[in-house]
């Protein structure tokens, strides 16, 4: 009977080294550089090593998307607690570093059912928790005086900037600042800025479906 194959343990700081590498990569080149290779040279490691903690590419990035989600799902929600949810909520969607990882682990997903798989996860958990903090409030029920449902609030909160940096990534610009303004103008209605500071932004944005590793 076949052993079952030895994996590096998932609190080693090692590990976690590798999954910040990963990031580093992933922004500076693209995910189509990451391999067992160049992840090893960027970490100083032999290319087995990295093999030991991430047996196959699968493994690897579904590690980083828990990773990295968890990480902003708690500063999200350390955010959802406060008055002003929606402005956590645009913090977190702001990050750049964070919304163009995403957008290159969205470009993998579509090679990997896997990683599909567990973005989606990801970003449904988030926009749940986003959705229970605002859900009970009546303000969050008009858009500049229109009725609307707090999910189409979410999701144009959301999913803006992360649209603006997909489209900043190729060398698009037109229109972003005006649609940035009206929706911080929005933002200023419902939830007027105060002495208390927003929480500051996630490492990662947990996808919502649809740097370098360093932490905001």
């Amino acid at each position: 009977m076949a052993t079952a194959r030895r994996v590096g343990t998932e609190s080693s700081k090692t590990r976690a080294v590798l999954l910040d590498c990963v990031v580093q990569l992933m922004l500076e080149e693209g995910y189509a550089a990451v391999s067992y290779r160049s992840l090893a040279a960027k970490a100083g490691v032999t290319a087995g090593l990295v093999q030991y903690y991430f047996p196959t590419f699968d493994d690897l990035f579904v590690a980083l998307v828990r990773d990295r989600a968890e990480r902003s799902l708690r500063k999200l929600e350390e955010g959802l607690r406060t008055d002003r949810p929606l402005r956590a909520l645009w913090t977190y969607a702001k990050h750049k570093d964070a919304a163009a990882l995403t957008v290159e682990l969205m470009g993998a997903a579509n090679h990997r059912k896997t990683l599909r798989s567990e973005m989606a996860k990801a970003g449904e958990d988030a926009r749940r928790g986003v959705l229970a903090a605002v859900a009970g409030n009546p303000k969050y029920r008009t858009f500049y005086g229109a009725p609307v449902s707090p999910d189409v609030v979410v999701f144009l909160i959301t999913s803006t900037p992360r649209m603006v940096v997909m489209e900043q990534s190729a060398g698009m610009t037109t229109s972003h600042a005006d649609t940035i303004e009206f929706l911080e103008r929005y933002l200023d209605h419902v939830e007027p800025l105060t002495s208390v500071p927003a929480p500051a932004g996630p490492v990662f944005i947990a996808p919502t479906l649809g740097a370098n590793g360093r932490e905001a």
